[in-house]
């Protein structure tokens, strides 16, 4: 069987472009973005993509999940951000030193991840979740914009950065 391909499966000169442009661009991807897309997968970053909501749970005291909490967000450089309380659960169960949460997809039985969560403070991050928020909820927007604006000025709101984990899901 003499063949005069060095492969079964040949690339076509326009795949071998677009997958070479594709692999030089990889490394221009921040290292959480990568990580969030091997963990996660194509169609639960569509889902991610698409979603008006996530459903956030914080961990316990004893290990087990509180309840999920429905909340706005927004994704940047492969983690996900929200704006929130001081004195929610979220931001306390980090604060003692148990960031671990899940969060769920779209809905509070969609496809879900693990993920740390931690304080954020880079202003840069927050004038970003404003802007994407003014986009992406434009009614709810009009009611919530002086609150959170006037919020992270003052210390009423705080971002919070969730990365997601490696640990496996229990």
């Amino acid at each position: 069987m003499k063949s005069s391909r060095l492969f079964e499966a040949q690339l076509t000169r326009r795949q071998f472009l677009i997958g070479a442009v594709a692999l030089g661009a990889i490394g221009s991807i921040p290292a959480t973005a990568r990580r969030l897309w091997a963990e996660l997968g194509v169609d639960q970053l569509a889902l991610l993509e698409q979603s008006e909501f996530v459903y956030i749970s914080s961990t316990r005291q004893d290990g087990t999940l509180g309840e999920p909490a429905e909340i706005w967000f927004f994704m940047h450089e492969g983690d996900l951000f929200v704006g929130t309380r001081p004195d929610s659960w979220r931001v306390k169960r980090i604060g003692w030193g148990r960031p671990q949460a899940k969060i769920w997809i779209g809905k509070r039985d969609g496809p879900s991840y693990r993920a740390i969560g931690s304080i954020e403070k880079d202003p840069a991050i927050q004038a970003k979740l404003l802007e994407t928020y003014a986009k992406k909820y434009p009614k709810g927007w009009k009611k919530w914009e002086k609150s959170f604006r006037e919020g992270f000025a003052d210390g009423n709101r705080v971002l919070v950065r969730y990365r997601v984990s490696t640990e496996p899901q229990s």
